[in-house]
């Protein structure tokens, strides 16, 4: 684990080695507050970009891994998870639910387990990125490895 890295980054490092996740965190030349600007600085298709995006449902968080070529459809998740609702979650409500700031969730490394949902459609890819804490750092994984590190329910979310 690199020491340069920012301590919350240094948190998900740790969690992807204790998971034995071999990709190591990149940390990008400058920071990528979405799926297009990270698909662009890393030279890959914008769905390979797995999107970390916290929602607000039921009284809990609910973290949605989904792939950045597409929107999440909040109406029809909720439904499918016999949910009240699914909404946006507030900054201050992500950060405190992950200890990361929007633009840089990690799918891990959180302060507590998140629940979460892993779109379907990242396992059309076999290499995907996702934020390793911060806006500026990323690291590569597989479906497979998403699914484990997260526990997460694979759904649809489109």
């Amino acid at each position: 684990m690199s020491e340069s890295l920012s301590a919350r980054s240094r948190l998900v490092a740790a969690a992807l080695e204790r998971a034995g996740i071999t990709g190591e965190i990149v940390v990008l030349p400058a920071a990528a507050h979405t799926a297009v600007l990270a698909a662009e600085a890393l030279g890959v298709e914008v769905g390979a970009i797995a999107n970390s995006l916290v929602f607000w449902s039921d009284g809990e968080p609910l973290l949605v891994m989904t792939s950045g070529a597409h929107r999440v459809d909040t109406a029809a998740l909720a439904t499918r998870l016999g949910r009240g609702g699914i909404r946006r979650a507030t900054p201050e409500q992500v950060l405190a639910a992950t200890g990361q700031p929007i633009g840089g969730v990690a799918p891990t490394g959180h302060p507590a387990p998140l629940t979460t949902i892993v779109d379907e459609d990242l396992a059309a890819y076999p290499r995907i990125w996702a934020a390793g804490g911060t806006p500026q750092t990323v690291f590569p994984l597989t479906f497979d490895e998403l699914v484990r590190l997260t526990g997460g329910t694979v759904a649809p979310v489109a």
